[in-house]
């Protein structure tokens, strides 16, 4: 059927389109921060789990590249290697990072808890699922297994790489509302752990839920974060909710086991005529 819309678009909600890592699966997006730790650490430049961490949600090359020109990590590798940090340095680190993830992305593919019953719960709603991710076709194959194997199915992807630009523009979210035939975006929800995942929702005119206590701005596993004090895992969770609400998410809550209300919260103030 062929939708079209020549005034304010007014409901119903059509889709939701989740990032992967930190979102559905891999609760505290801990696989890539750990193989990124790792490569720069063997190329003789170690970072921190805070600079691993920042560029999150970029396409794996691009996030390379911003760890490595970030102001420190530039001058450690110019200490360690005699000369500024290059777009061969970019090169040879993602030809290392790519099979580290690959060997390591399915012990870390767990899907987060509550995540099964909200897709669920959307596709009772007749909400189709997308998704689109920082990770290549040959990372996500594995995920890809692995969620089906925990009850988790998409209904469209786009991965890094698919399209010569990847987040956080537009480009992977609008490949897969076209793959859905979904339109316009305001019906349309992204979910993500990311500033990267929100700009890309922003800039595509989407609806956007940021998850802070499942995600990378938390950047701990469910046990991990579950062990803190109180008052600790109220204020790391906080300070993640700071920073997406900060980077212009619309709603943000603690995980996408959470999304089932949102999604009747935004369906109604798509009713009143709000936009995103």
């Amino acid at each position: 059927m062929t939708h079209r819309y020549t005034r304010a678009y007014t409901g119903p909600l059509r889709a939701v389109v989740f990032d992967w890592a930190g979102t559905l699966i891999d609760f505290g997006c801990r696989a890539p921060a750990a193989v990124f730790r790792t490569i720069f650490t063997e190329a003789g430049a170690p970072v921190s789990e805070s600079e691993a961490r920042a560029p999150m949600g970029l396409p794996k090359r691009d996030h390379i590249a911003a760890v490595g020109r970030t102001p420190r990590v530039a001058a450690a590798w110019r200490e360690a290697h005699g000369r500024d940090f290059s777009e061969d340095d970019v090169d040879a680190l993602y030809e290392v990072f790519l099979p580290r993830q690959i060997d390591v992305v399915g012990q870390y593919a767990e899907v987060i808890p509550g995540v099964v019953e909200a897709l669920a719960a959307a596709r009772a709603r007749g909400l189709a699922i997308g998704s689109t991710t920082g990770y290549t076709r040959d990372i996500m194959e594995i995920c890809l297994a692995r969620a089906a194997e925990q009850g988790l199915t998409v209904d469209a992807l786009a991965c890094a790489g698919d399209l010569p630009r990847g987040r956080p523009g537009p480009y992977l979210l609008w490949r897969v509302l076209t793959d859905l035939a979904v339109y316009p975006p305001e019906a349309v929800v992204k979910v993500g752990d990311t500033p990267a995942d929100v700009e890309e929702g922003l800039n595509a005119g989407t609806w956007v839920v940021a998850v802070a206590a499942c995600g990378n701005e938390t950047g701990l596993s469910a046990t991990e974060l579950a062990a803190l004090p109180d008052a600790e895992r109220t204020a790391r969770v906080d300070r993640a909710r700071g920073v997406l609400a900060r980077t212009g998410a619309h709603v943000v809550i603690e995980t996408t086991a959470d999304l089932p209300a949102v999604l009747d919260d935004l369906s109604a103030r798509l009713a009143r005529g709000e936009r995103p």
